[in-house]
This record gives structure tokens, sequence and C-alpha cells, in this order.
């Protein structure tokens, strides 16, 4: 992003670094509450516009920078978590966040902003955004706030415009919704294994060993954004989903499957003629998979193709 370093006068701007060092941390803030990098950065992006529209004497004025700018883009989500609500009730098929690879994995080519990256913790991982995805704008924002970046319901209230008392309860309810949809996290190890098992069955078109990987009551669940063929509602059960994968191996016979991390955790990406054309997340719980989440929407997958 260029940024010009003096609105006014075309004098270098000795805050400039001070102001561009806090772009990770909005990165982070805007991506856990909006679910998406490409809505995220848009938000960053209007948020330094709006402190560069300021003049040098109101920057100078402001007497935290940096929590004026997480005021401003938590205002901007918090409008654009309204508005997306609209927007998802008329999106073609089931919305699932936008996948994020470990910058490591990138492989356009470019090297990594190291302001551009977001941090990986379990407050990215799918099944987590997906329970966000449940709350109210509100909730969703008063809560990443508080629990993930440890802002003080005093600031959130200042933020989101209630009383502290108001954000507490909004946080508490949302705590609620994330303690009601946890199960205690396979290790790190072990899902990678089983993600590596689920790979090796699908590329071998063995239904019986993608059957004995899921749980009998998983859920899997596509998105197409209406741009690529996709199923429109989650689809239950384990025999289904294997014979459903094994289906689309044997429709795509030159498709290269690849281990990568997705938001964190073991993943999978398909690609076809070095374009990703799905990336998978998982939730396993014990020894099988319990949900996966399939992200064809090619505006989604804009990250993960190669150049």
């Amino acid at each position: 992003m260029s940024t010009p370093t003096d609105p006014g006068d075309g004098r270098f701007d000795p805050g400039l670094s001070a102001i561009m060092s806090e772009r990770r941390q909005l990165i982070n803030l805007a991506y856990r509450m909006l679910g998406s990098l490409a809505d995220a950065e848009d938000v960053v992006q209007e948020t330094y516009t709006r402190w560069y529209a300021m003049t040098r004497r109101q920057q100078e004025a402001i007497e935290s920078p940096g929590a004026w700018l997480t005021t401003v883009a938590s205002r901007i989500c918090l409008d654009l978590l309204g508005s997306a609500r609209a927007r998802r009730e008329r999106y073609v098929g089931e919305w699932i966040p936008e996948p994020l690879p470990d910058r490591t994995e990138w492989s356009d080519g470019r090297p990594a902003d190291p302001a551009d990256r977001v941090t990986l913790d379990e407050s990215i991982n799918m099944a987590f955004l997906v329970v966000l995805e449940a709350m109210t704008p509100a909730e969703r924002v008063a809560f990443i706030l508080h629990d993930v970046f440890r802002y003080s319901f005093a600031e959130v209230a200042e933020i989101v415009g209630r009383t502290p008392a108001a954000c507490r309860q909004l946080a508490w309810l949302a705590r609620r919704r994330i303690r009601a949809s946890q199960v205690p996290a396979a290790p790190a190890a072990r899902q990678a294994g089983i993600v590596r098992d689920f790979k090796r069955a699908w590329e071998a078109k063995d239904i019986d060993a993608l059957i004995s990987l899921l749980d009998p009551e998983a859920t899997g669940t596509a998105d197409g954004g209406g741009l690529v063929n996709a199923m429109l509602r989650p689809m239950e059960g384990g025999e289904r989903i294997a014979r459903a994968f094994v289906t689309v191996a044997g429709l795509a016979p030159g498709l290269t499957i690849l281990e990568r991390t997705v938001n964190g955790q073991p993943g999978l990406v398909a690609q076809q003629d070095g374009v990703t054309v799905v990336v998978l997340a998982f939730d396993v719980v014990g020894d099988r998979i319990k949900r996966i989440w399939s992200v064809l929407n090619p505006d989604k997958l804009r990250p993960w193709t190669t150049a």
C-alpha cells in the first residue's frame, strides 16, 4: 500500500514509521472480525486513508494514533459485518471464511510483507471462525477486542458505542457460543497424520480407507459462491462424504493434492495445471475427521493461486 509521507506539505513525516507499524495489528484484528483477508486489507486501506485525510495539526492532537487506528478499523468492521449479513443471505450456497495460508507456503514468487502477516493461533482456525460467523456483529467485535486482543471493556465500549456493562454481556454471550461448540482438539501431530492418510486415500480412490478416517456423523461443507459447481447444502455422513471425494477424484484425474497449513492447522490444497481449485480445512476430533470445509470460490483462493 502506498501512503503519502505528508498530506499537506510534502515534507517527511517522522511519525510515518510508528503509524505504519500498526498495520500488522490492524490486519490481524480485521481478519478475525470479518473472516476475509481481502476485506481486512480493504479495511486497513480505508483506515489509513482516513488518517491521512486529516491535517497534520489534527493528527498531532491525537494522543494515541495506534488506539485511533484500532477504533476506526473496528468501527468499519462493525459496519461491514452488519451489511455482510444481508449479502450472505443472497450468497449462493454456504459461506465459509476465506482460508488463510501460512505465508511461508505462498508460491506466488513474491516476498511476503511482514506487515501483512496474520499471526497464527487458535483464534484463526476454521472451526473458530465458523463459530464467530454465528455471532451478532456486536458480539463478535466485543469478543475479539476483549478476549483475543485484550482490550478492556471500557476501551471496547468506546469503540462499539455501548456501555462497558453491555460489552461485558456481549463478550459473555460470545464466549458461551464458543464453549458450546468446542471439543477437545487432537494433538497437532495426530491431526497432521490423519489429514495425510486422508490425502493418500483420496489419491488412491480408496473409499473404505476414507470411511475409516471420517466420523460416521461427519459434515462436509463446500463454498463455491455460485462461481463454480459445489453442493449448496452441507453433506451429512462419513460414507456419503467419502463417496463424494472418490467421485471428484474420478472426474478430475489431473488433480494434484498438496499438504498445506490452512488457518494454522493441517489442511490440503488441490491444484489443476498449477492453479488452486479447492482448499480443504479439517476439524479432527479424536482419531476421526468430524468436519471438512471445502473452499472452491476462486475469489477466496486468490492468495493460494500460483502466478
